[in-house]
């Protein structure tokens, strides 16, 4: 059994492009950067051979918020370390139909739109994106109580 005071939070890895993803995020939907750790400034000696050449000023860990929700990032060690997100979205709630369609719009910019905006019985907008860096998205308003 868990703690009440205990706390997930999602974890993405962008294989060497998570200050892309930063600058990305802050622009298409108003993230919030917050702390942010590069390899060579860890205050702990790196194993040799854990990092990827040309990976030392890439991003070690990263905080961002998005709403109330604080994500966490690195760029991995390696290249081959991350940009794969299969089986999750996260779902991002916005209060009006026309910031729907303004972060849809920003989060296909260079990805796909895989469900376009749309009214469906559980929100008068709602869409399904996959960002330029591989990340899903359902984008949607809350029905009104």
């Amino acid at each position: 059994m868990t703690a009440p005071q205990t706390n997930v939070q999602p974890y993405l890895f962008f294989g060497g492009r998570c200050e892309e993803a930063l600058a990305f995020y802050q622009t298409a939907i108003g993230a919030e950067i917050g702390m942010v750790l590069r390899f060579d400034q860890s205050p702990d000696p790196l194993p040799p051979g854990m990092l990827e050449e040309g990976f030392e000023k890439k991003v070690m860990h990263c905080e961002f918020k998005v709403g109330g929700l604080t994500l966490m990032a690195s760029d991995g060690c390696g290249s081959k370390g991350g940009g794969k997100f299969d089986g999750f979205r996260l779902a991002l709630s916005v209060p009006t139909e026309a910031e729907a369609d303004q972060v849809y719009d920003g989060l296909a910019a260079g990805g796909t739109a895989d469900t376009p905006l749309a009214k469906t019985f559980w929100s008068p907008r709602y869409g399904l994106v996959t960002d330029k860096f591989g990340l899903g998205w359902m984008v949607m308003v809350p029905e009104p109580r």
